[in-house]
């Protein structure tokens, strides 16, 4: 599926939720690895401002695009954020959404 650009040139991000390892099977604690770089992929939740509304997004970014030690609070700017809608069927279930991913998240000032 096609995915597409976010511009948040306007906006003011906040990390939310400090980076988790993203995992491909909970059950076994198989993580997540970016198909390009091998890279181990977490999540991290932000908080998007932009135009007087902010809402959290989960945005999954490489091991590798974002500093140690990065925490709740801190003001980031997001490179190459995208979105892309996704659908898939468990158990005879359909469900469906839009999933967020980022090359990088640097901390303001760095």
């Amino acid at each position: 599926m096609p995915s597409f650009k976010i511009d948040l040139s306007t906006a003011v991000v906040i990390v939310a939720t400090a980076p988790e390892a993203k995992l491909v099977d909970k059950r076994t604690g198989e993580r997540a690895v970016d198909r390009d770089s091998g890279a181990g992929l977490s999540t991290v939740g932000l908080v998007i401002s932009d135009e007087g509304e902010g809402n959290l997004y989960k945005v999954t970014v490489p091991e590798t695009g974002y500093p140690d030690g990065l925490q709740p609070g801190a003001i980031v700017q997001v490179v190459g954020l995208k979105a892309r809608d996704w659908e898939n069927e468990f158990n005879g279930q359909k469900r469906h959404g839009i999933s967020f991913r980022a090359v990088a998240i640097t901390p303001v000032g760095a």
